[in-house]
């Protein structure tokens, strides 16, 4: 409970509150007469397209020569409906115990695949030595014999 003499002295103060030191940053006023250095121009250079308001080039123009973006050569494409996914070889396996469940969060954690946010496939690369259950998206015909060799198996989500 705070009495009057405490919420008046309160009161008093409220116009002395200033910022803490160095966290406000003093503006570049600019248009201020010649002496300050920042005037007749203000800051824009000379005339032309890039004094004015609102003007400026856009990023790669090259002042009528041809961009570099249009004069390298263009090879392939991007093909927006391909699936993409984390692969992982069924040599990097050997890492874990034997009898392990490997999922996508204990790959994750291993740092076996770079992105959660992926499917993941097992490629038949490489020679699996221990019995393991892969918990996977997709998984290739080399990579299922391979751990069904040794016992193991391969459960496809």
């Amino acid at each position: 409970m705070t009495t009057k003499k405490a919420e008046s002295s309160v009161a008093k103060n409220l116009g002395n509150i200033a910022p803490a030191k160095g966290s406000n940053i003093k503006i570049k006023r600019l248009g201020r007469g010649i002496g300050s250095g920042l005037g007749k121009t203000s800051a824009h250079g000379g005339k032309g397209q890039t004094a004015r308001a609102g003007g400026g080039i856009r990023a790669g123009f090259e002042g009528g020569q041809m961009p570099l973006y249009r004069r390298l050569p263009k090879r392939g494409f991007t093909n927006l409906f391909a699936n993409r996914f984390n692969t992982i070889n069924v040599s990097d396996l050997n890492r874990f115990e034997a009898g392990a469940r490997i999922d996508r969060e204990v790959l994750l954690k291993a740092g076996l695949i770079p992105s959660g946010s992926l499917p993941v496939k097992l490629l038949g690369n490489g020679k699996l030595e221990k019995k393991l259950t892969v918990l996977v998206n997709k998984a290739s015909a080399s990579a299922k014999q391979a751990v069904e060799k040794l016992g193991g198996n391969v459960e496809e989500k």
